[in-house]
């Protein structure tokens, strides 16, 4: 046998040292054992056996002859690996490999063959397979990512600790190889397979110190490998490569966030022990807080150089417009790009918690260099300005003031020492952005911000694309946030900001376009609406719409002498500029807008009905062709910026309805009744959203014209929304939300209709709920809902409920049951709710007892009947008592809403009909929950949540 075993000229006879093994490992003589040993030994120390490890790695079934194969493997690692030829390490490194990932590919083979896939693990880390396997073209894509994840949901502590010990040596093979600090140049320079490594090095690194970082924490030696680990993901971080920096940031938002929840914890509790004497309690607090502070000190470094980072690497925000095109210039953004967006959120929110973790070092991240112009560059500078707007609100106020005195200084003598159109546009952009994102700020300031805001005015008359619109948007964020301070009479002043600006109002929007002047409008509508003195504000509003007053004056003058005037097209885009402007400022005004709408309203209602007749005639003449004219286009452009202008009135103006419901009447003829006559591309949605708004504000009171209302807009408007799902979507949404008006504040109205009329609005609500178009859909059922109270808390609920309740539960069980109709589930689980529970109060049968037979002694009895067979003819699939089983749940959880919504839920995700589907919508309430959970989280650490996305001013300081 021992001769047999020692001829290695030929392939090992497997089965043979198998028993060899077994043998030595055997409870026989020992003779045996040690005849064994001695063979072993012998094969062991051949000079060629090591040609055969892969062949009784291949053939054999024994753990032990494995072992044995690779314990030969390593010694040859150990001493003459280097000496071998390339193939020959290659093809034994990739067999290795291949039976990693083959006895890691399913649980089963895991953790049959665990020991063995350990083993051979550790053989891969010594034979620096990862940093020599990736120039073979089938293992490129091959990290140890697989085996940590395997590691993490199947190794206990004893393989973490492995895991811990291959990372070491791992590290020190890599530091030798490759050091931390070169990687972003060995990226740069080198090849497509060094490239990959690098990528793959960020796969293993973020995988490995999600599952593992705990371990290396635990001890000295460790933790100089876990700190140097993290040196090289920073390092891979600062790679060029956007794939690469996203797998790094996710990380990286997951490590900060983890040490960030940790400290803040230790906040809390250390604010709750002020005061309590309880040693024992006192001394489980401190080693706790000992633990944290400890960890945090550990990573204070590496903390130090992510800030870095996150500066260096910052995302654009939303509210930057202006970028650098593929050609090196300076130009407004055309698009959103939503994955910039998403990056974005999840750096400042890193940047957050880096920020609070140590508020001192973020303050030093400035890059003063940056700032004073000797390190200048669009992106530097880009990167730092939106790294510093990001954590607005994160500093405590007197930190956050000396930090924004110097940024803002530098920033805006940095504009004034730079040349060249480009570079000023971008630092405009940069000192608009940051300025925009600190309105606690700049409400303790006021020179700075009247600098700024004087600033802005300036960037107004900057011609280069996106500036202007930039200084406009970023005008009205500060006014919205400080508007009271420039109504006020500041210190030093001979009169308040408004006052001074409205004077000045012609030369500072010269060289505004009219979308830009209407944002300007808004903004000053803001300052204005802040006013408290009733005469000041009327003079205020006078100045600012003086301007468009005296331009509306002078076309009404003109078409007073002569109509024709009007059909003019500069005319009419000049009419429409005015109405916009209004429309902006009464958005800003609310109430305090009607001096100013009173005194055009019944010309911009002359101006309205011409324009109408004019639409009307031109598309009676010239065909539905017609109604795609520019002409057309631009008169019904004026149509519907006049009945926005009224309903951003009415709207705005709930404090002072009666100012708001005098309007009302002088509307009926031209607007609704101009609808009525007009041909259906004629009619304008906008009619159905005013009286829509109209109704929900003034409620009753706008009874007595409901039936008006009615008649002019409801047949007319179905008629165009009910031949398919697609024609006149505007009027859709429109129509639904003006019924529902109408049904939630004017019921009484609906009750006198006729039998055959209720029917039609039951019929088109049916017709709403059945919509695919969301919006409409919800609308309708929720419109339903309100008719279904009403109906129950007034005399005639006997009388509906026996005419349309078998056909309200048939048409809400056919759209429950419908997957498309899944985001109305809340609102069908209300709808049924109603029903199941108003059924035992009904007087009159639901039955028809001419052809229903007389066995039923409650409705209720009718009912569970009726549904069970309604769903067996639905649910095919299911047995009669399963569908008996859910009705009668119905019935017993009717009066509990939670479990009512739990049960049906839980039958739709049992039938087939949804068990394959994706039944998020099903759960959108509770998904609602934990989305304000964590807004309310958000909410309890400073700046998580800007300060613009905050409620519009607290209170001045």
């Amino acid at each position: 046998m021992a001769e047999a075993l020692r001829d290695l000229s030929k392939p090992i006879d497997v089965p043979l040292l198998d028993a060899t093994v077994a043998a030595f490992y055997g409870t026989g003589s020992s003779e045996e054992r040690h005849a064994a040993d001695q063979i072993l030994r012998d094969l062991q120390n051949h000079p060629d056996m090591w040609l055969q490890v892969v062949h009784i790695l291949q053939n054999s079934q024994n753990l032990n002859t494995k072992f044995f194969a690779l314990q030969v493997l390593e010694n040859v690692i150990k001493y003459k690996w280097n000496v071998l030829p390339v193939e020959q390490r290659d093809g034994i490194k990739n067999y290795i490999s291949e039976v990693i990932v083959q006895l890691s590919s399913n649980e089963a083979s895991f953790r049959q063959e665990r020991l063995y896939v350990n083993k051979l693990n550790i053989i891969l880390v010594q034979l620096d397979v990862l940093l020599k396997f990736f120039p073979v073209a089938a293992y490129r894509n091959l990290t140890l990512q697989c085996l940590t994840e395997v590691a993490a949901l199947h190794f206990g502590d004893f393989y973490n600790m492995q895991y811990v010990k291959m990372y070491t040596v791992f590290m020190l093979q890599l530091q030798a190889i490759l050091p931390s600090g070169t990687i972003p140049d060995a990226y740069a320079n080198g090849s497509n397979e060094e490239q990959a490594f690098i990528q793959n090095l960020a796969l293993f690194f973020t995988s490995f110190f999600k599952n593992h970082m705990r371990t290396l924490e635990a001890t000295p030696e460790n933790r100089a490998a876990l700190l140097l680990g993290i040196e090289y993901l920073i390092g891979i971080s600062f790679v060029d490569d956007t794939e690469i920096f996203k797998v790094c940031l996710d990380y990286w938002n997951l490590f900060v966030l983890e040490l960030f929840e940790a400290y803040n914890q230790m906040e809390r509790t250390t604010a709750k022990m002020v005061g309590l004497q309880a040693q024992m309690v006192q001394g489980t607090v401190d080693g706790t807080l000992t633990a944290v502070q400890q960890r945090r000190q550990l990573y204070s470094g590496p903390l130090s150089k992510l800030r870095t980072l996150m500066i260096c690497r910052m995302a654009k925000p939303e509210e930057v417009l202006i970028v650098e095109d593929e050609n090196g210039n300076i130009v407004r953004e055309t698009m959103k790009d939503n994955d910039v967006l998403v990056q974005y959120k999840i750096m400042r929110e890193t940047l957050i918690y880096l920020s609070h973790l140590d508020h001192e070092d973020t303050e030093q991240q400035k890059l003063s260099m940056q700032l004073s112009g000797e390190d200048w560059s669009w992106n530097n500078l880009n990167t730092l300005c939106w790294a510093i707007g990001s954590i607005s609100g994160s500093m405590v106020e007197e930190q956050e003031n000396r930090f924004l005195v110097m940024v803002i200084r530098d920033l805006l003598n940095l504009c004034e020492i730079t040349k060249g159109k480009d570079n000023k546009a971008v630092i405009a952009s940069n000192i608009m952005y940051v300025v925009g994102q600190y309105p606690r700020f700049l409400r303790a300031h006021w020179k700075f911000l009247k600098t700024v805001v004087n600033k802005l005015f300036e960037f107004m008359h900057e011609m280069h694309p996106g500036v202007q619109d930039m200084a406009c948007d970023t005008f009205l964020k500060i006014v919205q946030k400080c508007k009271r301070k420039f109504v006020t009479l500041q210190v030093g002043e001979n009169e308040p900001f408004v006052s001074e600006l409205l004077s000045n109002l012609p030369a500072t929007i010269a060289d505004l376009e009219p979308h830009q002047i209407h944002t300007f409008y808004e903004s000053v509508g803001q300052m204005i609406q802040a006013e408290s003195d009733n005469t000041k504000r009327e003079d205020y509003l006078k100045r600012l719409m003086s301007l468009p007053n005296q331009k509306w004056a002078e076309i009404i003058g003109e078409a007073s002498r002569s109509i024709d005037i009007l059909k003019s097209q500069d005319v009419i885009r000049s009419v429409l500029n005015i109405l916009q402007t209004n429309t902006s400022a009464a958005s800003s005004l609310g109430p305090h807008f009607f001096p100013q709408i009173s005194q055009i309203f019944l010309d911009m209602l002359t101006v309205y009905r011409m324009y109408s007749e004019l639409v009307s005639s031109t598309i009676s003449e010239g065909g539905p062709f017609a109604s795609k004219t520019s002409f057309v286009k631009l008169l019904r452009s004026v149509k519907r910026e006049s009945l926005k202008l009224i309903e951003t009135f009415v709207d705005k103006a709930e404090d002072l309805p009666h100012l708001g419901k005098q309007f009302v009447p002088p509307m009926m003829d031209p607007v609704l009744g101009d609808y009525a006559r007009n041909v259906p591309d004629a009619r304008e949605s906008e009619v159905l959203s005013l009286f829509a708004t109209i109704i929900n504000k003034y409620k009753g009171e706008m009874l007595e014209e409901v039936p008006r209302i009615f008649e002019a807009v409801f047949q007319c408007t179905l008629e165009m929304i009910t031949k398919n799902f697609e024609d006149y979507p505007e009027h859709r949404l429109k129509f639904f939300s003006l019924l529902r008006a109408i049904g939630t504040h004017c019921f009484q109205a609906l009750i006198q209709l006729s039998s055959q009329q209720l029917k039609l609005v039951m019929d088109s609500i049916s017709w709403a709920f059945r919509h695919t178009e969301r919006n409409i859909a919800e609308t309708g059922l929720s419109l339903l809902l309100e008719i279904l109270k009403n109906f129950e808390a007034s005399g005639f609920h006997n009388q509906f409920y026996k005419t349309y309740f078998l056909t309200i539960e048939q048409e809400i069980f056919a759209v429950l049951t419908d997957t498309f109709h899944k985001p109305g589930f809340k609102l069908h689980v209300a709808v049924l709710q109603h029903l199941f529970y108003v059924v035992d109060g009904l007087t009159e049968p639901l039955w028809d007892a001419s052809t229903t037979p007389s066995q039923y002694t409650s409705n209720a009895m009718f009912v569970r009947d009726y549904t069970i067979k309604l769903l067996s003819s639905s649910f095919p699939n299911m047995t009669p008592v399963e569908v008996a089983k859910f009705v009668d749940g119905l019935f017993s959880s009717k009066a509990d809403l939670s479990n009512f919504k739990n049960h049906i839920r839980d039958f739709l995700v049992q039938s087939k009909e949804f068990s394959a589907q994706d039944n998020k919508d099903l759960y959108a309430e509770e998904a609602a929950a934990l989305q304000e959970k964590e807004h309310q989280r958000m909410l309890s650490i400073p700046g998580l949540i800007a300060p613009n996305e905050l409620q519009d001013e607290m209170v001045d300081s």
